[in-house]
């Protein structure tokens, strides 16, 4: 007769019983955040010490996306979903030379268009809203852009954050559009810290002084694109690195 021991049952999490965890596990569990504070967004001295240094050093920034009038700018801010600012200037200075109305672009098609900015990413797509934005414009708004927000984002192809662009450089409204480099500074700097687009905007709206407003979203952007980069931020040559307290920011 076999005295070996029948195999013992294993643990049950359920009952209640420990097992011993997985390096792999353990490691995970270890590493698996618990809920986080929420980031406390800097006074309004502080905020207002950031935007003087950023006009300081460039009084009068520009988007660098090149337009003649509101249509183009509208069409350019449409196109550069998902595409770089030079990408589509490439593409847009031949096209906008031929068609800088609603009217012109119809005229020229679809098909037409689609060549004109073949290079830039979901050209099809954006070929199909330029024409159809610009019939709107014609049919709804006698062939103008329009400086209002809900008219703007009924437009094909245009939401919250090409409007507020618009609304911005074409109308001289105080809007923040908020872009991933805009996202990253307002939460880096702790300017309008926030979890979502929105929220940051929402943000912006409150901490920005009236004084910055129409400025604001320029220097955010061009201070993320060019310095304050996702990855590796250009803190030695930092304009405001002297009153940076992120995480992100290299001391070395």
């Amino acid at each position: 007769m076999s005295t070996r021991q029948p195999p013992k049952p294993r643990p049950d999490a359920a009952a209640g019983k420990i097992t011993k965890a997985s390096p792999a596990r353990a490691k995970a569990s270890a590493a698996k955040p618990g809920k986080r504070r929420a980031v406390k967004a800097r006074s309004a001295a502080e905020i207002r010490a950031l935007f003087e240094r950023f006009r300081q050093h460039n009084p009068e920034p520009k988007g660098e996306l090149e337009s003649v009038n509101a249509y183009t700018l509208l069409v350019a801010v449409v196109l550069s979903a998902q595409a770089t600012d030079v990408g589509v200037n490439k593409a847009t200075r031949p096209l906008f030379a031929i068609a800088d109305t609603p009217q012109k672009m119809v005229a020229l098609g679809e098909d037409v268009v689609r060549d004109h900015v073949k290079s830039i990413g979901l050209f099809r797509t954006k070929a199909k809203n330029v024409i159809a934005l610009s019939e709107q414009l014609i049919a709804e708004h006698g062939g103008e852009v329009p400086a209002e927000r809900e008219a703007l984002e009924k437009l094909p192809g245009v939401g919250r954050k090409t409007a507020n662009v618009v609304l911005n450089m074409a109308f001289g409204q105080i809007t923040h559009a908020v872009d991933t480099h805009v996202f990253r500074i307002a939460n880096r700097l702790r300017i309008a810290p926030g979890k979502t687009p929105l929220a940051v905007e929402m943000g912006l709206e409150k901490a920005v002084p009236d004084e910055f407003g129409h400025h604001a979203h320029h220097w955010l952007i061009l201070h993320g694109r060019y310095t304050c980069k996702a990855v590796k931020p250009l803190c030695g040559s930092c304009i405001v690195a002297d009153l940076c307290d992120s995480a992100d920011k290299r001391t070395g």
